[in-house]
């Protein structure tokens, strides 16, 4: 059968294409996490404080989610062949820089650099995709670069906690270069642009856009990177910071839906399809649960269970596994013309098996072991492998060709803020149930509980059968029990953020019930 005038003829390279796009957005996604187990180690290298060292975190974020929305402009004034390649020839740039930095504020920079150049291995590499694939292989497409997205966060910590422990910090970013290469070599070679996607677009600048998008976006990230840290409004900057990103946002929405604003930077009249609406309610949902739970597990285990980096890492290893099975499966479930799957029946089976682990892993005790919480961590992977990319398939559905870049930069918008916000709020919450249950537990901490008394007089007798005096143990087996109940007040807390993430899983996902079933298309 012929191709329609109006179309134009199949990349016949395109899986190349795919590779090339799949690992530059590999090499994005593992930057977000795999120098975090490696800050300390920064930080006594380049003579900074915990605090300091902090940014070279908090730099890349958020130049990252205030890029992320102007892809489509960039695509439209640059073409998307070559804001492409520039993207990943400044990230290789800003990699090898980062990697030789002599001092805090160069890594700074430059990490700045690598988060602004990221935006594009993301958004207009998840719509270049959807723009040269046929319909037919939009799922397994979308499918094998998810893979990118989901599983390089859960590989980082175990990249990078291996890196630390063997090798110098810098190769954390030097490990970019072979990857960027390969994946620049592909774009380069068989990335082909009709006129529809080559760029040179004459409209006016959005400077009113760019100035309040950037503002705005940039303090919203900075108060949710540090907001826990300064106790959040008893700090002066946090409550400015709030004020002004507030102001900048809602002058912001105004107007860019304002009829004198022809030419937005961000095209927000996408949102009016009622799909890519609910969808990107659910991928905020999925950010949270994504990138809150690799902030809380690790953090569980590396201080109530002391595990090493390494020892973290290969623990979230089979769940990032789960997580690449259950895309290929969805993948190749969603693109069956013989036997059509509804997605929105995967999106529930995703949001049940993530409840049914969040549950799990809100019930963990100071004696859990990685093999208590593996059943659990696998559930998740599969949980998230099963909405990523039936999602992703419905909010793409119904889009037009020229709507396909915007909506790929706000989902991924949406997914990065979604993980700030959760990130943000579950460090408050284990925050502030740390000191809940630790003065709930103090409460009996009284000579007149008879179980505390009998408990401490154990303690005290094995320390005597350990060498201790009659004198010192009393005091000792004291400390020791306050240690214990110490511990026990902080798994507590984990549990409780654990379910609230169970919760907060369970309010979106009547979202569910606003998504169409897409539409079969066989050609």
């Amino acid at each position: 059968m012929s191709v329609p005038a109006s179309e134009p003829p199949l990349n016949p390279y395109r899986w190349w294409v795919l590779l090339g796009l799949w690992a530059a957005s590999v090499m994005e996604v593992l930057d977000t996490t795999i120098v975090n187990v490696a800050l300390p180690q920064m930080a006594g290298n380049l003579s900074a404080t915990t605090t300091e060292i902090a940014w070279v975190a908090t730099s890349y974020a958020l130049a990252n989610v205030i890029v992320l929305p102007m892809t489509a402009f960039l695509v439209a004034r640059f073409g998307r062949k070559r804001y492409l390649m520039f993207s990943i020839a400044l990230f290789l740039v800003a990699s090898f820089s980062c990697g030789v930095s002599h001092s805090l504020d160069q890594l700074v920079f430059w990490r700045i650099v690598q988060g602004g150049a990221g935006a594009a291995l993301l958004s207009t590499a998840q719509a270049t995709l959807r723009q040269i694939f046929p319909p037919r292989e939009f799922a397994m497409t979308q499918a094998i670069f998810i893979l990118g997205i989901v599983v390089a966060p859960t590989l980082g910590p175990t990249l990078g906690g291996w890196i630390t422990d063997n090798y110098a910090w810098g190769w954390l970013f030097f490990v970019n270069i072979p990857i960027g290469i390969f994946s620049l070599f592909l774009v380069y070679s068989f990335l082909f642009d009709p006129p529809a996607f080559a760029g040179g677009s004459s409209a006016p600048i959005d400077w009113p856009g760019i100035g309040l998008l950037t503002l705005g976006i940039g303090t919203l990230q900075y108060v949710l990177e540090e907001g826990n840290k300064d106790d959040w409004f008893d700090s002066p900057l946090i409550l400015r910071l709030s004020v002004v990103a507030a102001l900048s946002l809602g002058t912001l929405l105004w107007w860019l839906l304002s009829p004198k604003n022809r030419h937005p930077v961000v095209n927000l009249r996408v949102l009016k399809n009622r799909e890519l609406s609910a969808s990107l309610a659910l991928f905020l949902m999925l950010g949270f649960g994504l990138y809150g739970g690799l902030f809380l597990y690790p953090v569980f285990v590396q201080n109530v269970l002391r595990f090493t980096p390494t020892q973290t890492g290969l623990t979230l290893l089979p769940g990032g596994i789960a997580t690449a099975v259950a895309s290929i499966i969805c993948g190749r479930a969603l693109g069956n013309p013989k036997v059509p799957l509804d997605p929105r029946v995967l999106v529930f089976a995703g949001v049940v098996l993530f409840s049914i682990s969040m549950w799990d892993l809100g019930h963990l005790s100071p004696l859990t072991g990685s093999d208590d919480t593996q059943a659990a961590l696998i559930l998740r992977g599969f949980g998230l492998g099963f909405l990523f990319v039936p999602l992703n398939q419905v909010a793409f559905a119904t889009l037009k060709p020229q709507e396909l870049q915007q909506a790929a930069g706000l989902i991924s918008l949406t997914r990065q803020l979604g993980g700030s916000f959760g990130i943000a709020i579950l460090a408050t919450y284990l925050t502030n149930q740390g000191h809940f249950h630790a003065a709930r537990v103090s409460e009996k901490l009284t000579a007149a509980n008879p179980y505390l008394v009998e408990r401490q007089a154990q303690i005290a007798q094995r320390l005597v059968h350990h060498g201790y005096s009659p004198a010192d143990a009393a005091p000792a087996s004291g400390k020791l029990l306050g240690m214990g109940l110490s511990v026990q007040s902080q798994t507590m807390a984990f549990n409780d953020c654990f379910l609230l993430l169970l919760l907060a899983m369970v309010i979106t996902a009547p979202a569910i019930l606003l998504l169409k079933k897409p539409k079969l298309q066989r050609h």
